[in-house]
């Protein structure tokens, strides 16, 4: 007979000590693994929300890595400080967030495979090629850690908030303005899939936002593809929103792995 998760488990797995806790083991392989591969692979390894925020850091005279990470970490233990949390987290609730996590990463894998069928069996479906200059598999890995951590920690930790308020600055009625602040980041988490985060371009400049936009319009192969991570970003905001920051970060490292890792054949 299989148990049913204590009440407190929905809580506690909320709360920004558990998602923590549970970040990092993902944060410090990931922040190791672009280290290493750092002499001949560094830009390939590392992720393109860490990239820009890393960027956005040095254009205020941070110029150390580490600091970005160290942020993550101080501004979640703040986050559980204010809110006067316990501070204790059990293994049931790691172990339930990691189960929570690979069942959202598997039904978005389904969803996405049953999408992609169904466009098939239509008679429509153009591939789109994506190219990966990552060398191995374990590179591959680490990136797709980077992926669940930082966008995350960009879309759904910083700029789903933000976009909420302002949306409320403006009088907009609250339910309106999640749903509204759900679809934008979104659409904007997908548009930065067609973003290259080099030469200091940022994901927020009209530039950027502008060609990531008409380059998707005008490439049929890329249609899919955008509408698959809008869908995506959809669920990571509302797993965000119902079940904690931990949980979607888990969702989405575990969703890349399985489609970019275990799932990718070797070249």
């Amino acid at each position: 007979m299989v148990s049913r998760p204590a009440a407190g488990y929905w809580v506690d797995s909320q709360r920004p000590l558990a998602s923590l806790i549970f970040l990092l083991p993902l944060l410090t392989t990931y922040e190791w693994g672009v280290r290493w591969f750092n002499a001949t692979h560094f830009a390939a390894v590392r992720n393109g929300a860490d990239t820009w925020m890393q960027t956005w850091l040095l254009q205020v005279g941070v110029n150390r890595p580490w600091v970005l990470p160290a942020l993550i970490i101080a501004v979640l233990c703040v986050w559980h400080l204010v809110r006067r949390y316990p501070w204790r987290v059990s293994l049931d609730t790691l172990i339930g967030m990691f189960s929570e996590s690979l069942l959202g990463a598997i039904l978005l894998l389904v969803i996405g495979q049953v999408l992609s069928l169904s466009l098939r069996h239509a008679g429509w479906m153009p591939s789109e090629t994506i190219t990966m200059a990552v060398p191995t598999r374990v590179a591959t890995a680490v990136g797709f850690l980077g992926a669940g951590i930082y966008e995350e920690v960009l879309f759904r930790l910083l700029l789903l908030p933000a976009t909420f308020l302002a949306l409320r600055a403006l009088l907009i009625p609250r339910r309106t303005a999640a749903v509204a602040a759900v679809l934008m980041t979104s659409l904007i988490f997908s548009l930065a899939h067609y973003v290259t985060p080099a030469g200091g371009e940022t994901l927020l400049s009209l530039t950027a936002f502008t060609h990531a936009a008409q380059q998707v319009a005008t490439t049929p192969e890329a249609w899919f593809g955008f509408g698959f991570r809008v869908l995506a970003g959809i669920i990571f905001a509302v797993t965000f929103l119902l079940r904690g920051f931990g949980i979607t970060v888990g969702c989405h490292a575990l969703y890349d792995l399985l489609v970019g890792v275990l799932m990718t054949p070797d070249a």
